[in-house]
């Protein structure tokens, strides 16, 4: 039975966007990932869809959206990757979903060249990809 996992995020334009794309390419089926946020950007920010693509991962068509277009979707799991976020109330959501908070540094805001910020953007995606494996090998 394919599980629902929701990544939330309070701009849903970077983190929660990778995060999504990596467990339905990780998840090899057993969940869909969707991500929402608490306050989007209404864009998803190009470097993380030059992140995913850079290692590999396809982004599927993501949309940073609100938390409230999924008030009526059941979540198996609830996973907040920014401490705002964390600390927000968040909607509530059908079913009994476990949740988490993976803190993950926010590379929307890394400045300097190219080559820092890629690195900024690569140091969230390798922490959401840990963080998402141990859930699946769990």
């Amino acid at each position: 039975m394919t599980k629902n996992i929701l990544f939330l995020c309070t701009g849903n334009s970077c983190r929660s966007i990778m995060a999504e794309a990596l467990m339905n390419h990780l998840g090899g089926g057993r969940y869909h990932a969707y991500s929402a946020g608490s306050k989007p950007t209404g864009i998803v920010h190009p470097r993380a869809l030059e992140t995913l693509q850079r290692h590999g991962i396809p982004a599927g068509h993501p949309q940073s959206r609100s938390w409230d277009a999924l008030v009526d979707t059941a979540f198996d799991d609830v996973v907040t990757v920014c401490d705002a976020a964390a600390a927000e109330s968040c909607p509530i959501f059908p079913g009994t979903a476990r949740k988490h908070h993976w803190s993950t540094p926010d590379p929307a805001h890394a400045a300097g060249s190219d080559a820092e910020i890629d690195a900024a953007f690569d140091e969230a995606f390798l922490l959401l990809k840990t963080r998402i494996e141990k859930l699946l090998a769990a």
